[in-house]
C-alpha cells in the first residue's frame, strides 16, 4: 500500500469513497477540482491509500491558526475507507499521513468530527487517542 499525495487523476475512485460514507458525488471533474483546490493549498493536503486493487482510502487534512493563542491546529476533514478494506490497517496509515502533515506544519492539536450514528468510527479515533468532546453546533448559510 502506498499513502500517497492525491491528483485529479483520482476523482473518480474518490467519489465511490465518498459516495460509502453516505456522500453521494455527481461528477468527477468538480472532485477533481476540489483536489486542485487542495493541491493548491500549502495548508492542507489530501492522502489516498493506493493499492493494486485500486484506492482503498481518502483523508483530508487542514492546519488553522489558533486565535486565543500561539500555534496551529490540524482538522481531518474528511476520512474515508473502502468498505472491502475496512478493519485491514487502512484507516491507521492516513491517519498517520494526516498527523505527519500536521506535525510539520506545527500544529498542536488535531481534530475530527463525527456523526453519532458511526460509533465504529468512534471506536477507531478513540484507539488512535481522540477524545470525544460531544458539543457541535453547526449553521447552514445562504447561498
Amino acid at each position: 500500500m502506498d499513502i500517497r499525495l492525491a491528483r485529479s487523476t483520482d476523482a473518480a475512485a474518490i467519489n465511490e469513497l465518498l459516495d460509502q460514507l453516505g456522500y453521494p458525488q455527481s461528477d468527477p471533474a468538480t472532485t477533481a477540482a476540489r483536489i486542485k483546490t487542495w493541491t493548491d493549498d500549502p495548508d492542507g493536503a489530501v492522502y489516498v491509500a493506493d493499492t493494486e486493487q485500486g484506492l482503498l482510502g481518502v483523508i483530508a487534512v487542514h492546519t488553522c491558526p489558533f486565535f486565543e493563542r500561539d500555534g496551529t491546529w490540524a482538522r481531518i476533514v474528511a476520512l474515508v475507507v473502502s468498505d472491502k478494506a475496512r478493519r485491514q490497517g487502512v484507516g491507521s496509515h492516513l491517519i498517520t499521513a494526516a498527523e505527519s502533515f500536521a506535525t510539520n506544519h506545527g500544529c498542536l492539536r488535531m481534530e475530527v468530527t463525527s456523526a453519532t450514528h458511526r460509533s465504529q468510527a468512534h471506536t477507531f479515533y478513540e484507539s488512535h487517542g481522540y477524545t470525544p468532546t460531544p458539543t457541535r453546533f453547526l449553521h447552514t448559510l445562504p447561498h
